[in-house]
């Protein structure tokens, strides 16, 4: 190893830990209770209740549960399903159907936001299944009134007309559709009026005017197997258009047969909830500037955690590169002006060239992107990894080999992801350091070691072990002597590279002659 041409380190972006969330998400779920997990505590505590929904295997529930989203912590959640017997609120009067255990994370963090687990609760029994779905809360805080009624609908009923009811579902950006609004019933007739209803816009588009609204009526039954009578489609904007003025829409019945007409009247639409829309845009406005409860608040005296990690194993290192230029970037924030998320940004803000000169330079680009990115999620380590090993599978013959070091708080969205693509790693000349910082639960970076057992996806083994997990927490000198602390983690952390090396060279029958490491991720 005579000279080392880059380097690279991935930091984990964390929020101001506790205190402002990313953001705010909407839980749709298809079960009664849900209930929260204490950081400190442990304890499960009940959050809220769905409505309950008489006579159904297949529930989909229109209330919906409101969570703050802290991406850099892991937010435990518990949903219980109770087939409910009584009009009692105790619980252990009602029969338990399952229970699932997730985190928002893994909900936010999965495809489309969209997450499907088997229940469990109940030994040597299939419990159903339960999808959960996320989606980010706009600002929008208007409150529309509207009243329905429809015309000559069909009747399904053989004795007397219908029970019409009608069902509103918004369309997501995945092609599905989350329900959001169910009217009373109005009992035998075929021309109903339906009580006027106010609903926020942004459970009925989150805020988009132009976002697809699907409407259905239904005649309804005592034994829950409502019949379909129709559906139409709107948008926000079409209904809000004309104050006091009907808008009608044909609603189209199976085979394309003509069910009725509705009509739809738009009453007002207010501003509500002032003094949290003054909050929230103050929040935005702040989330730049990490608090002291922070991993990346920026003491004047002292350098934060992520920093001295960084310091620490980037000056042993460096001196194997030749020109002491390092590419430096960063993921998991909203980038100016327009606030799209990334997973792999340049700290200096140079899109063609993340080069930092030195430690020096790459702690000052550091500094400088916390005040000009806001902090967010999710936190997908696999497309760096991915990026990395772009690049190692482009120089295989024993010129260069790649270092990888991530600096994280060891939340992560994308495990299964990550895993496999450690695992095609595996096949390349690099190899990954991970630091935690932080007092999180490390689980899944001991996992991502594979010290204990070798890290697999889809059945296939890594071919070597090339990544070193150590929490940073364990190298903290309790005499205050940092220097010391930073050595010890130093040594640790790069004690394994020699070897994974000279593994993945008598591996190729290749005689080794450069080190290269990679960029300098900060997330």
């Amino acid at each position: 190893m005579d000279k080392l041409d880059s380097m690279a380190a991935v930091c984990d972006f964390d929020p101001i830990a506790g205190k402002i969330p990313a953001t705010k998400v909407e839980i749709t779920v298809s079960l009664v209770v849900l209930y929260t997990q204490g950081v400190e505590t442990k304890q499960w505590r009940e959050f809220g209740r769905t409505e309950v929904i008489d006579n159904t295997l297949d529930p989909d529930f229109v209330r919906k549960y409101i969570l703050d989203y802290f991406f850099e912590e892991k937010q435990n959640l518990r949903f219980d399903v109770y087939d409910i017997d009584s009009k009692s609120p105790d619980l252990a009067k009602h029969d338990f159907l399952g229970q699932v255990f997730c985190t928002l994370g893994e909900i936010v963090g999965s495809p489309a936001s969209r997450l499907e687990k088997p229940l469990g609760g109940i030994l040597g029994k299939k419990c159903g299944t339960i999808i959960l779905s996320a989606e980010e809360l706009g600002n929008c805080r208007e409150v529309a009134t509207m009243q329905f009624c429809a015309h000559k609908l069909d009747k399904k009923d053989f004795f007397g007309k219908s029970d019409p009811f009608m069902v509103f579902y918004r369309s997501n950006e995945d092609g599905t559709c989350t329900i959001c609004h169910k009217t009373e019933v109005v009992k035998n007739t075929l021309n109903p009026v339906w009580q006027a209803i106010s609903i926020p816009v942004r459970a009925l588009c989150n805020g988009d005017f132009d976002r697809t609204i699907k409407a259905e009526v239904y005649d309804w039954d005592r034994d829950g197997s409502h019949d379909f009578i129709g559906e139409f489609t709107t948008s926000y904007r079409d209904l809000s258009r004309g104050q006091s003025q009907f808008n009608v829409y044909e609603v189209s019945g199976e085979e394309g047969r003509v069910g009725g007409r509705a009509l739809t009247q738009f009453v007002s639409q207010r501003h509500t909830d002032k003094t949290e829309n003054n909050i929230i845009n103050q929040t935005k406005n702040i989330s730049n500037r990490p608090q002291s409860t922070s991993l990346h608040y920026m003491n004047p005296y002292q350098m934060n955690a992520y920093a001295m990690a960084l310091k620490a194993v980037g000056e042993i290192i460096q001196d194997y590169d030749s020109d002491k230029m390092f590419p430096a970037l960063g993921f998991g924030a909203k980038l100016p002006p327009d606030g799209q998320v990334s997973h792999e940004f340049p700290l200096n803000g140079n899109i063609e060239n993340p080069y930092c000169n030195g430690m020096e330079g790459i702690l000052q680009a550091y500094h400088q992107s916390l005040k000009t990115v806001q902090l967010y999620g999710p936190t997908n380590f696999a497309p760096v990894v991915n990026h990395v090993a772009k690049y190692a599978a482009a120089v295989q013959d024993g010129s260069q080999y790649f270092v990888l070091l991530i600096i994280t708080d060891g939340v992560i969205s994308d495990m299964a992801q990550t895993k496999e693509a450690i695992v095609n790693a595996a096949k390349l000349p690099m190899s990954i350091i991970i630091v935690g910082v932080g007092q999180a639960e490390f689980d899944a970076m001991v996992e991502l070691d594979g010290d204990d057992i070798r890290i697999s996806s889809r059945g296939k083994l890594a071919e070597r072990d090339i990544v070193q997990f150590v929490p940073f927490r364990d190298y903290m000198d309790r005499t205050g002597n940092h220097v010391l602390s930073m050595a010890r983690l130093a040594k640790d952390v790069l004690a394994e590279i020699p070897e994974q090396l000279i593994l993945y060279m008598k591996s190729r029958g290749i005689k080794p002659c450069l080190l290269h490491t990679y960029p300098i991720y900060l997330q």
